[in-house]
């Protein structure tokens, strides 16, 4: 076949159903509304006008735009006469809501000013992101009451709440801490490797646990205490506000972060802006204003909250408490054993981002009647498992600055693939200030096409800045970000055909279930970014098995077996699961594992040997290894063994057990400049087959491709 420059081919096999085939024809042609692409809309620092908002809404309605999603932002643009969230800028939200209901343009609402996090001046202290502080002293205990000054912890913004006072022995080498404590202990982001192999502290810095104590007896910064005979460190442990603010906002949108492990905080934010929007506006709440939004998360970290230790508690099976000391880097039982507890810190502090954060921003947002979209990647978190709460996962990725942020596309796909989203939005094309108003479809069409291989069916343009005036081109512009992408600039009103073409694609990939081979299993610990498989040399392409990728908790609440597939209750199926390495696994993913195997599933992974986590130590060692031995046998080597209705091989990834099994990769072409110049997607549809192919050349390309169907004779939809 001959792609054309930059060109799409859409290759359809003959669906089961004539009136599918039918219905898809017409909409191809004419594709519908809501296939239309978006824009973020910003507000700029207050310059807000009614006469701006409605030549901006009336001139993307002229090009085929369906949709905004409005986030107000300071980038130095002086002080409007409308401030954030005042009484006249509600006033001119409900007007636009009005217009933009005229026009049948949808709004979706960032969910504070800015573009990062959840906050505003209606946070105070206590219901915004919290950090463990402490103090301590040393005590010579002799039996009899001795009082001790412990001073009050480092405290921020003039908010501080204790959390407990714990003595115990004071080790004889003080001096040993765990290495990068800041970044285990949840203080700073870091992305950690489930692992089997441990540092070990010597033998004087380690104190048993059952030897901490809780200590009462504090008034003010004074303790009194009858200290049992020795040495002792007595650590006064509480919490403060981490003082992160929303940003970039303007100042009258500026506040703190809310609690990202509370629900009370979560609401109070909800309160604070979006309910009296949904309230101004009535009706056109979940009609017009169809969703809220969180975007990127440039916040930094928290690892406490008043609820943290109940909640650790119930999803960890243990009391936290003793173990706060480990938060300074001290060593409680052993390295090993200290470590597994700031595994299991670190995983609360990802569930708790995802239930009491996003999952309380998504009901909230659900009684309102409308619908919650998310950028889910950067967070201290699992970023599949919190982006699972959206209704609308969203990733990004960049025009200038190559394919930037590329891999939240990919990971962010395998979110609403397994979660059954039927719309993957993107921040789309954004740019520095390289792009100086340079750039136009024909220059950012290729990185367009690339994402729709991705699994990505809505952009939104990133970005269209609000022009409050009629008569000043090029009029507002929102720093260096983004493309310049207004009714001021020049090629504008030629945009419907491009519009066309990207609602046509848009559409099409909505229809049906995506086609993959592989679920990969992302690892149990957190924060966790998958980094996935993707083709090289440019690390950009997906390889001819294409794949999605699940959390770990994704195995429990939607894989199923049938036939022998891996399948999700949407239509999703896959041919294999494999499994994350690094030698650790939990023993609840290792009886998931082994259900699905005895149900027919083939899987690929190397045998794990323990546990990441404390819960159960030291049993769950021993349930990990007799397990494995159970599933992966006892001998050394690879494996490729029955188990159950199964298979389960290890020694070898599922790209090449899939091979080796004889099975044609999914999607193949070469051309006189060598393979990989198409990419492709492939979607199942009604019992046919939809195929997007693109040549990511910028000339017309003579290829041969080959399509893993029989059977049928296809057609090329251009």
């Amino acid at each position: 076949m001959r792609a054309r420059t930059q060109g799409i081919v859409v290759l359809l096999s003959l669906l089961a159903s004539l009136a599918t085939a039918q219905d898809l024809a017409a909409s191809f042609r004419q594709p519908p509304a809501d296939a239309k692409p978006w824009v973020y809309w910003f507000w700029l620092n207050g310059n807000v006008t009614r006469e701006g908002i409605r030549a901006d809404l009336e001139a993307m309605a002229r090009v085929g735009v369906g949709g905004v999603l409005i986030m107000e932002v300071d980038q130095g643009a002086p002080a409007g006469k409308a401030p954030f969230a005042s009484p006249v800028w509600r006033e001119l939200f409900t007007y636009m809501c009005g217009e933009a209901h005229r026009l049948g343009i949808a709004v979706n609402m960032n969910n504070d000013a800015g573009w990062c996090g959840s906050g505003g001046p209606w946070i105070t202290p206590e219901l915004s992101m919290q950090t463990l502080v402490w103090t301590e002293a040393k005590v010579h205990g002799t039996g009899a009451p001795v009082t001790v000054t412990l001073a009050q912890p480092r405290t921020n913004q003039g908010y501080y709440r204790d959390i407990a006072v714990l003595a115990l022995p004071q080790p004889a080498d003080d001096g040993y801490r765990i290495a990068d404590i800041a970044g285990k202990s949840g203080v700073d982001l870091r992305h950690l490797p489930n692992t089997t192999t441990y540092h070990t502290a010597p033998a004087a810095a380690v104190v048993p646990r059952e030897q901490v104590r809780e200590v009462a007896g504090l008034a003010g910064d004074k303790l009194t205490w009858t200290a049992p005979a020795g040495d002792w460190l007595v650590l006064r442990l509480g919490h403060t506000t981490t003082g992160a603010v929303c940003a970039p906002a303007p100042a009258a949108g500026r506040g703190l972060e809310c609690d990202k492990l509370s629900k009370a905080a979560a609401q109070a934010h909800f309160a604070g802006l979006m309910g009296k929007l949904c309230d101004d506006i009535g009706p056109l709440a979940g009609k017009t204003l169809v969703r809220t939004h969180i975007d990127s998360w440039e916040v930094g970290c928290q690892n406490w909250s008043v609820g943290l230790r109940a909640d650790f508690q119930r999803l960890r099976g243990y009391d936290p408490l003793p173990w706060l000391p480990v938060m300074t880097g001290r060593v409680l039982d052993s390295q090993e054993a200290s470590e597994r507890f700031l595994w299991d810190l670190r995983r609360t502090i990802s569930d708790l981002i995802t239930e009491n954060y996003a999952g309380e921003i998504a009901r909230l947002a659900h009684s309102r009647g409308m619908e919650f979209s998310l950028e889910g990647y950067g967070e201290p978190a699992d970023d599949l498992y919190y982006a699972s709460r959206a209704d609308e996962p969203m990733s990004e990725f960049w025009s200038y600055g190559a394919y930037g942020a590329a891999s939240s596309c990919t990971v962010m796909s395998g979110a609403a693939h397994v979660y059954g989203k039927r719309i993957l939005g993107a921040e789309a094309f954004t740019a520095t200030d390289a792009e100086k108003w340079q750039a136009f479809p024909g220059s950012i069409k290729a990185i367009g096409d690339w994402a729709f291989c991705e699994g990505i069916n809505r952009f939104v343009f990133h970005r269209y800045a609000l022009q409050p005036w009629l008569n000043r081109p090029p009029g507002m512009s929102m720093g260096p970000w983004g493309l310049h992408y207004e009714r001021t600039n020049t090629w504008w009103n030629d945009l419907p055909a491009w519009h066309t073409y990207l609602a046509r694609c848009q559409h099409l990939l909505r229809q049906g279930v995506w086609a993959a081979d592989i679920l990969y299993v992302a690892p149990e610990g957190a924060p966790a970014h998958y980094v996935p498989p993707m083709r090289r040399p440019n690390g950009l392409d997906r390889p001819g098995y294409n794949f999605d990728v699940a959390p770990s908790q994704a195995l429990v609440e939607r894989v199923s077996v049938k036939d022998g597939r891996i399948v999700l209750p949407d239509g999703v199926s896959y041919r294999v699961l494999s499994l994350p390495g690094g030698g650790a696994a939990t023993p609840g993913l290792l009886r998931r594992v082994k259900e699905l195997l005895t149900a027919g599933a083939t899987v690929v992974g190397e045998r794990p040997s323990k546990s990441p986590s404390l819960a159960g130590y030291p049993a769950c060692d021993a349930e990990v290894k007799a397990l494995a031995d159970e599933l992966w046998g006892t001998g050394t080597g690879p494996v490729d063994r029955k188990v159950g209705a199964g298979r389960l091989v290890s020694g070898r990834d599922a790209q090449a057990v899939l091979a080796g099994d004889g099975v044609p990769p999914d999607f193949e072409s070469s051309d006189s400049r060598g393979e990989g110049s198409l990419r492709f997607c492939h979607r199942r549809v009604d019992g046919g087959d939809l195929y997007f192919v693109a040549n990511k050349l910028p000339w017309p390309l003579e290829a041969v491709a080959s399509f893993r169907v029989t059977g049928r004779r296809p057609e090329l939809w251009w």
